[in-house]
């Protein structure tokens, strides 16, 4: 599940880290979210699903309110130990730039299909359900929408 990830990085360079350990600390699954400062400014949103982090990168913060929707580009999956990385990727590796936690917590997921996935989240700066909806925008169906849902 971690091919692309691995493929990606030399992890004699960078300090992320290779993944393959056994990180599971909570009983409910957990999401990070990563401000990564890289060629251009963006939020990582992952969620721990199957033993990996589901992740997308999210070009804008994520919404703290109903109604703003943000595009969330899926990329490789990560290992569940990069939900507590934070530093510095070196130049001229994948990604290179900061790395900070901007917010973290627990989840339940809702719905996971396809094209469509509720969770809600428990974290300091999200709260509440969320959810992502696959786009026909985007590359190879990588494309996706990311908002807060509206409470009845």
């Amino acid at each position: 599940m971690l091919e692309e990830y691995e493929k990606k990085r030399d992890f004699e360079k960078t300090p992320e880290p290779p993944g393959g350990g056994s990180k599971k600390g909570s009983k409910k699954p957990i999401f990070v979210i990563q401000k990564h400062d890289a060629s251009t400014l963006h939020y990582d949103f992952r969620l721990e699903v199957d033993g990996v982090l589901k992740s997308w990168a999210v070009p804008k913060e994520p919404p703290k309110k109903a109604g703003i929707k943000r595009l969330a580009i899926l990329t490789e999956d990560h290992p569940l130990e990069y939900a507590d990385f934070e530093g510095e990727i070196p130049e001229g590796e994948y990604g290179a730039g900061k790395v900070e936690i901007w917010d973290r917590g627990t989840f339940e997921l809702r719905k996971y299909e396809e094209k469509e996935i509720i969770v809600t989240l428990e974290g300091k700066e999200l709260q509440g359900d969320y959810v992502l909806i696959r786009t026909k925008y985007g590359n190879e169906g990588k494309g996706w929408l990311f908002f807060k849902k509206k409470t009845d």
